[in-house]
């Protein structure tokens, strides 16, 4: 009889200052497991989980990452579990002793001769594909836009064989709102540039009620895309030449014809890597996250820039806890006044709602082992590199610069997303630990796994396993290349993400700070 020997204990330590590792072993590792170097579990603890690599006593500060992630609540012996309960939340960074600009990363050599193949527009932005975008002023008419949609797909679009989709830029705004509380323009941005997002390709089209709040004429404002002043393209249910439903569905179908004309001529052509506008997200984070995917995310985000691209990582509230290592590498003091800026107003936003920075992390994070959210902050930021920090955009403000920003967004997939389609991605790397079925239908997502676990069961839904790092079986640098090398697949449509193979949308979900009248 062959007898399957157990796995040999593994954990990972990240810096020499650490005095936590987390558990590498898939499962849960059982109590008397002993590590090399003899380390001996006392407790069993879950794959992803941090024990203890000395005794730690109450109160003493607990290091990952070579940063405080918090204190300990209790005496914790060498080899014990540390759960969440374990760590006490330490205070926030404060914001009036941060180093600004102290630390600007040197310009790296720069990355020539990478292309892809794009959509070319007239304003010199380049799209990953070629969809219709049909924008609604108010969520009145979204059930209109939705069926107009579907009646585009089943009658229309096989007829336009250049043009990949047609999709709703529906919403839960435009009426009942205080249209001109200063908030406010924070969602009304977001869907001024939604429309004006490159896989777009300039046709815009509106449809509308008529008595909303938020006027069609707001979305289109003067200077943003050629506008016929005479023939704008708006189709307003109540205007009273219509009589019944099927005419106003008749008035979208024939704007809609004129634009898939104009798409459909579009062609893709050799563009520079320089013409990429890319998102990093992460949803669904675990402690292998700032391990495996959000480095190798970070090294292709370097090489994006090296390339000349646009780079934009988000989510502010994780950042908050790790924004006192980025403002260093602000280009200057006033990009690092700007990031310290969108920090301090969303502190203002969460305390007006009476909550704080411990709403983060969700359940599922801390079952992958993340204990708060400083913890899982500074995992977050690995995935925007070494590179210097250029720029900083607010809410749903459209990109117009290369290099790496900062683009202030809430932490929820969907809002962030919608946030990163408004200031002008055209494809977004995501990263997840515990997995997610999140998709944009606006531009291609491309899902990284941190456990090589999560992408052996969701092998159709995962594109990049960045478990390979933490198996030994792949490097940082060499899965940084490969999402290099993925991106310009997708970019160009040699490839498909599996969440465009599926068709996996989640919907557009705007963030409206402003009141509800």
């Amino acid at each position: 009889m062959i007898e399957d020997k157990p796995p040999k204990p593994l954990y990972i330590r990240l810096h020499e200052r650490d005095n936590v590792a987390i558990v590498a072993n898939s499962g849960v590792l059982p109590a008397g497991s002993i590590f090399e170097g003899g380390l001996i579990l006392r407790d069993p603890v879950p794959q992803g989980h941090k024990v203890a690599l000395v005794d730690i006593a109450k109160d003493a500060a607990i290091r990952r990452y070579g940063e405080v992630i918090g204190y300990a609540e209790r005496d914790i012996l060498k080899g014990g579990w540390i759960d969440e309960s374990s760590v006490r939340l330490p205070q926030a960074p404060a914001f009036d002793t941060m180093p600004l600009a102290t630390k600007v990363p040197a310009t790296q050599s720069p990355l020539d001769g990478y292309t892809f193949e794009g959509y070319r527009n007239a304003d010199g932005s380049v799209g990953t594909k070629n969809i219709l975008g049909i924008s609604s002023s108010v969520q009145c008419v979204a059930g209109t836009v939705d069926y107009v949609v579907r009646l585009i797909k089943e009658k229309l679009l096989s007829q336009y064989p250049n043009v990949d989709d047609v999709v709703a830029l529906n919403h839960a705004y435009g009426c009942g709102v205080a249209i001109d509380a200063p908030a406010a323009i924070i969602p009304i941005r977001t869907l001024q540039n939604l429309a004006l997002n490159p896989n777009f390709g300039g046709e815009v089209m509106v449809v509308a009620l008529g008595c909303e709040k938020l006027q069609a004429e707001r979305l289109l404002p003067a200077g943003m895309i050629p506008i016929n002043p005479e023939k704008p393209p708006i189709m307003r249910m109540q205007d009273e030449q219509f009589s019944g439903f099927g005419e106003m569905v008749e008035a979208v179908m024939a704007m809609a014809r004129q634009r898939l004309e104009t798409l459909n001529r579009r062609k893709r052509e050799t563009c520079l890597a320089a013409d990429l506008v890319i998102g990093l997200q992460c949803g669904g984070s675990d402690a292998f996250s700032g391990v495996t995917a959000n480095p190798a995310v970070g090294f292709a985000a370097d090489l994006l820039v090296r390339a000349g691209a646009t780079v934009m990582f988000s989510e502010v509230t994780e950042v908050r806890d790790a924004v006192q290592l980025l403002t260093p590498r602000a280009i200057n003091e006033d990009v690092a006044r700007a990031l310290i800026r969108e920090m301090a107003w969303y502190d203002n936003y969460l305390a007006a709602g009476g909550a704080d920075r411990s709403a983060n992390p969700s359940p599922g994070n801390k079952k992958g082992g993340l204990a708060n959210v400083v913890e899982k902050a500074l995992g977050s930021i690995v995935k925007s590199g070494t590179s210097p920090i250029v720029g900083v955009l607010s809410p749903g403000e459209r990109a117009t610069q290369k290099g790496l920003l900062f683009a202030a967004t809430p932490a929820s997939d969907f809002v962030c997303g919608t946030l990163q389609v408004a200031s002008g991605i055209t494809l977004q790397v995501f990263t997840t630990g515990r997995g997610t079925p999140y998709g944009l239908s606006a531009v291609p997502v491309i899902k990284v796994s941190t456990r090589s676990d999560l992408a052996a069961r969701w092998h159709d839904l995962i594109d990049i396993n960045a478990g390979r790092i933490a198996t030994g079986e792949s490097t940082i640098e060499e899965l940084g290349w490969e999402i290099f090398r993925l991106i310009l697949d997708v970019a160009s449509g040699r490839k498909k993400s599996w969440s465009d193979r599926w068709g996996l949308y989640n919907a557009l979900t705007l963030f409206n700070p402003a009141p509800v009248t």
